[in-house]
């Protein structure tokens, strides 16, 4: 779905339910797609996504005439996301932290990681069936690394800035994406499917 998809605006200027349903439609896709490659789970997404329409029907006076509102609610379907990691997936950080620790390396020890661009990695993910492929493999990926990945790769958000959101060290963020593309295109080899442009 197009962050940019128009949006209808009522003559009125009066929000009406059927004003809001074509909003809904408009975005639901983008919405949910996001909530779900960050959770794992279609039916936690799903929550997600009703609980980022119901922020949006409180701001939908601004946001029906407004050009940025797909980046809006997408902004919020990720924070929306990444609380609910943070509330329901305390054992996960606890392990992640735990194990990023417990060599006791700092940061200055672990060795620099640098990856190509999301374009390189992901060209062709705008292809539907390979999105298809690609959002079921997210889904078969630890949280600890599919959270970090798609962050990184699906919502432009740089290492440091996901570093600061997931509270763990910046060589860990760098290190997790860079195990979790390698996972990700060994479960994409195993399901037969054609990912050359995933291997970069």
């Amino acid at each position: 779905m197009n962050d940019d998809t128009p949006v209808q605006t009522p003559p009125s200027g009066l929000i009406t339910p059927l004003d809001f349903t074509t909003f809904m439609r408009n975005y639901q896709d983008m919405v949910f797609s996001t909530a779900s490659r960050l959770v794992g789970n279609e039916a936690q997404a799903e929550d997600i996504s009703q609980e980022v329409f119901l922020k949006a029907y409180e701001h939908f006076d601004q946001l029906q005439a407004s050009p940025s509102a797909g980046g809006w609610l997408k902004t919020v379907a990720t924070n929306l996301s990444l609380n609910h990691l943070s509330r329901y997936r305390n054992r996960w950080r606890f392990f992640s932290e735990f194990r990023a620790g417990s060599d006791g390396a700092d940061d200055a020890d672990q060795p620099e990681v640098e990856f190509a661009a999301p374009d390189t990695f992901f060209a062709g993910v705008d292809s539907a069936e390979r999105r298809a492929w690609v959002e079921q493999a997210l889904e078969q990926l630890p949280e600890h690394q599919r959270v970090p990945l798609v962050l990184y790769h699906f919502e432009d958000m740089p290492y440091d800035e996901i570093a600061n959101r997931l509270r763990v060290s910046l060589a860990k963020v760098k290190t997790d994406i860079l195990r979790a593309r390698a996972a990700l295109a060994t479960i994409l080899a195993r399901s037969g499917t054609a990912h050359e442009k995933f291997t970069a």
